[in-house]
C-alpha cells in the first residue's frame, strides 16, 4: 500500500493505494493520524478509489483510525469507495459506521466550516 496526504480546506485528505492489508502499513497510517492530532487538525478524509484489494487486517486499521480520530476529538470519514469496497463495508455492516461520500469535497463540505 502506498499511503500520501494533502490538506483541502479544514481536512486532511490521506490516499491510500494498492492493497490495503494492515501489518506495517497499518503503523504508518496510525502514526500519520497521531501527528495531524498533534497538528490540530482533526478533521481527517480517507481516499479509497486507487486501492484495489483490503482484507480484514486493512478494514481494522480503518477501525482504529476512526478510534483515533474519534479519542482526539476528531472524525474519519470515507471517499471514493470502489464499488469492491463498498460492498465489503455493506457486508460486514461497517457502512452503518462510517460516514463514506462520492467525492472528497463532499466529504470535505460535510465537516462544514
Amino acid at each position: 500500500m502506498k499511503l500520501k496526504h494533502h490538506e483541502q480546506y479544514n481536512a486532511a485528505v490521506i490516499e491510500l493505494k494498492g492493497n490495503v492489508l494492515g501489518g506495517e502499513d497499518a503503523k504508518e497510517f496510525n502514526e500519520l493520524l497521531h501527528k495531524l492530532l498533534d497538528e490540530g487538525k482533526k478533521n481527517a478524509i480517507v481516499d479509497l478509489s486507487e486501492v484495489k484489494f483490503m482484507n480484514s487486517s486493512g478494514l481494522g486499521m480503518l477501525i482504529g483510525g476512526l478510534t483515533t480520530m474519534k479519542k482526539g476529538d476528531g472524525n474519519l470519514k470515507l471517499a471514493r469507495t470502489t464499488d469492491k469496497i463498498e460492498s465489503l463495508l455493506v457486508i460486514t455492516k461497517l457502512s452503518q459506521i462510517f460516514e463514506s461520500y462520492e467525492t472528497v469535497d463532499e466529504a470535505v463540505k460535510s465537516f462544514g466550516n
